[in-house]
């Protein structure tokens, strides 16, 4: 196990009136609906517009020392600067995510469970600081990539919802980044990191795993984690009304009362969120009324199930069932914000191929390039340089993104290479998700559309396929 995790007393208390860009925040927002934040939990931003404390806590590699990051101003954007100052030349893990709500809920290392995790002691692993870098207006931020093994949790929450109490929560989520493992969830766990049996959890899900309940298409889905199912809808298994849904940036909503719960969703950055299910609890024993225990969980199920990948970038529990209309005005917040990829013409990160929902994968020099699970591992952490680069450091070496023996047909072999400033190691990174060859013009492919581990890259004519969409950040 890690050593234990200090918590200064006043690390997330501040005193700083908001600015007038930060008038309000999500929480603001619920408790004017009546409905206020028991856990509120973020890297990239305030989620009240006075708040002025931290944000999250890192520790970095090279002496164990760790540092709080908190915002640029009351109310506003992560102060990533000061994360990347700390962290120049060495790695850092996020250790804390602090509750913003007062309530102390904070998010630490998750211990094991009924599943054990692959840190020391049976603990999860905590995410790479820097491996899903953002922006939220404009200004650069980090998110929490949770690789399949990483968890965060709190088995000691105050205030949250127990038994059939309502609640709500909302998650942003990368919609690009899933898998079919179990369970990608954030919100209500039990307090024993264990299975208690149906209605024990009330959580977001989202990802594409099938076992115990789906929606139409081939996902990814939103759906709660009520323990032993995640539900679509009131059906057990299939629900034909919630939708394969993958924006970028995504919003995820789940709310629960006395025989009435509801999934909602949209896009984080533009427009509104739609119903996709509203209406009383699953036809299934054991789920009315509910057995919620209170715990807060981050990455993994309830009994700590560690299969899951996503990427989170904030989120909060509340205290009441709130209403469709403080979620509306909640979600103009949330597209107010500004979220964004990348953070300029540089940054560090995954690339993520967006049909198949896996990460661009370097191997040895002059291996043509795969795409595989992400992990967040060096070899599936890359750098957008300012000359257009894309850089990634293992195995003791930097290596170059490049077209192989510069070659500009379809069909070229992608590669890694010792960089050498030429132009066939240069690329374009699209507005409209494609990678393009500065010196061929043609776009960065999964070979054949496969969606399948291992499957090559080359250079193909740009035709618009979702092979050829790629998540950069």
């Amino acid at each position: 196990m890690w050593p234990a995790v200090v918590i200064a007393a006043g690390a997330v208390t501040g005193t700083a009136t908001a600015s007038p860009a930060a008038a309000e925040g999500p929480c603001d927002i619920y408790a004017a609906g009546g409905t206020p934040c028991v856990a509120a939990h973020a890297t990239t931003r305030a989620l009240y517009g006075t708040y002025s404390g931290s944000l999250y806590q890192v520790r970095r590699a090279s002496d164990n020392t760790t540092r709080d990051i908190g915002v640029l101003s009351a109310g506003g954007v992560a102060n990533a600067a000061a994360q990347d100052s700390f962290c120049a030349g060495t790695s850092c893990l996020i250790t804390v995510i602090y509750d913003q709500s007062g309530r102390g809920n904070h998010l630490t290392q998750a211990p094991p469970g009924g599943f054990s995790g692959p840190a020391p002691g049976g603990y999860d692993n905590l995410a790479n600081a820097a491996s899903a870098p953002t922006t939220v207006g404009g200004q650069r931020a980090y998110g929490v990539f949770v690789a399949p093994g990483t968890g965060y949790r709190n088995n000691n929450a105050t205030g949250t919802a127990t038994g059939d109490q309502p609640e709500g929560m909302y998650a942003i989520f990368d919609g690009t980044h899933y898998n079919g493992g179990c369970c990608f969830d954030y919100g209500n766990a039990e307090r024993n990191s264990r299975d208690n049996g149906n209605g024990t959890m009330e959580a977001i899900y989202f990802g594409n795993i099938k076992v115990w309940g789906y929606g139409a298409g081939n996902g990814p889905w939103i759906m709660a984690d009520l323990e032993n199912g995640l539900f679509s809808g009131v059906n057990q298994r299939y629900n034909a009304n919630d939708p394969s849904i993958s924006h970028r940036y995504l919003t995820a909503i789940i709310k629960g009362g006395p025989n009435r719960w509801a999934i909602r969703g949209g896009n984080a950055q533009s427009g509104g969120v739609s119903t996709f299910y509203d209406g009383v609890r699953p036809n299934v024993a054991g789920y009315n009324p509910m057995r919620k225990e209170g715990a807060i969980i981050l990455g993994t199920g309830g009994d700590n199930s560690i299969g899951s990948a996503g990427t989170f970038y904030e989120g909060v529990m509340t205290s009441g069932y709130p209403s469709d209309a403080t979620e509306n005005a909640v979600q103009a917040n949330i597209v107010a914000a500004g979220y964004g990829t990348g953070g300029g013409n540089t940054g560090t990160g995954p690339v993520r191929a967006v049909g198949a929902g896996k990460c661009l994968s370097g191997a040895a020099q002059n291996t043509q390039l795969q795409i595989a699970g992400c992990s967040g591992q060096p070899n599936q952490t890359w750098t957008r340089t300012s000359d257009g680069r894309l850089t990634a450091t293992f195995g003791g070496a930097t290596l170059c993104l490049d077209a192989s023996g510069q070659g500009t047909s379809a069909g070229t072999k992608v590669v890694t290479w010792p960089c050498n400033g030429q132009g066939n190691q240069q690329w374009t990174v699209n507005s409209n998700g494609t990678i393009t060859g500065v010196q061929s013009g043609l776009c960065l492919d999964v070979t054949g559309a496969s969606t399948a581990e291992g499957a090559p890259v080359e250079l193909w004519t740009c035709n618009g396929g979702s092979n050829q969409q790629w998540a950069v950040g």
